[in-house]
This record gives C-alpha cells, sequence and structure tokens, in this order.
C-alpha cells in the first residue's frame, strides 16, 4: 500500500482450532486466506489480515490501514514477479462478534479485503474489540 508505506510478505494462513480466522504469527507479515480466492482471481474475495501490532508495543505490517482511503491503491506481487493493482472503495468497522463471514466469497467480482484489530483496547475482554474491513477491487473497475 504505497499511500500508507505498506509493504510485507504475505503468508497462507487457514483457521484456528475455534473456527477462528487465523492471523499470521509475526506481526510483520499478512495473511492470505488460503481457502478462498487468490489475489488477481477473475472471481471472489481474496482475504488479507495482519496485526495492527504487537504485544511488544511493536507496529505490525498493517498498522496503517486505518489511514487508507477511497482510491488509494493496493498492489499484491505474487513470487513469480506479477503484480495484481486495486484500488480502495471502502472501509468499515465492526465488532469482532458481528464477523461478516460473506467476505469469505469464493464467486462474484473479484475483490480484495484486507482485515486488522481496531479501536478499543480492551484487555480484560481479550484486547481488540473491533475489525477494520477495507475492501479493494481491480485498479479500472467501478
Amino acid at each position: 500500500m504505497p499511500a500508507q508505506g505498506v509493504r510485507a510478505d504475505i503468508v497462507p494462513v487457514g483457521t484456528t482450532r475455534t473456527h477462528d480466522l487465523a492471523v499470521p504469527s509475526d506481526p510483520d507479515d499478512v495473511g492470505w486466506y488460503r481457502f478462498g480466492a487468490r489475489p488477481g482471481a477473475s472471481s471472489g474475495a481474496a482475504v488479507l489480515v495482519g496485526h495492527v501490532d504487537s504485544r511488544s508495543g511493536a507496529l505490525g505490517a498493517l498498522a496503517s490501514l486505518s489511514s487508507a482511503q477511497r482510491g488509494d491503491r493496493v498492489t499484491v506481487s505474487g513470487a513469480n514477479g506479477g503484480q495484481v493493482h486495486y484500488r480502495i472503495v471502502g472501509r468499515r468497522s465492526v465488532a469482532k462478534a458481528a464477523f461478516p463471514s460473506h467476505l469469505f466469497r469464493t464467486s462474484g467480482p473479484p475483490a480484495l479485503v484486507l482485515i486488522t484489530c481496531a479501536a478499543p483496547f480492551d484487555p480484560d475482554h481479550g484486547g481488540y474489540q473491533r475489525l477494520l474491513i477495507v475492501t479493494a477491487v481491480p485498479a479500472g473497475r467501478g
């Protein structure tokens, strides 16, 4: 995400034992939900997830996602050197308990969904209580 200065390695992730979306163990990495669409697929939503910060207080790969604005560009580079370019079209904050499972769609128009934690942080109730969800479409699409 050039406008936010984000550059991170992408690692495949799945789900936890409790069927929650897994997040990479390294806060510098971004996870791609490997059971969904791949970035650049002709249909479905590719879901990327990452930390906003770490237990040590260091910023995570998606710490600056909160500054993402409609129209900002996101580029995903593949291991083969190819690149897929997206344009941000929306962002919203949702309660973790209300996580919208429809984001994991494997059909329909192509999209990229970026997810990280959002305030408030409540250590007595498991940490961050909300998620920031940013949606992007292939650059050049409406």
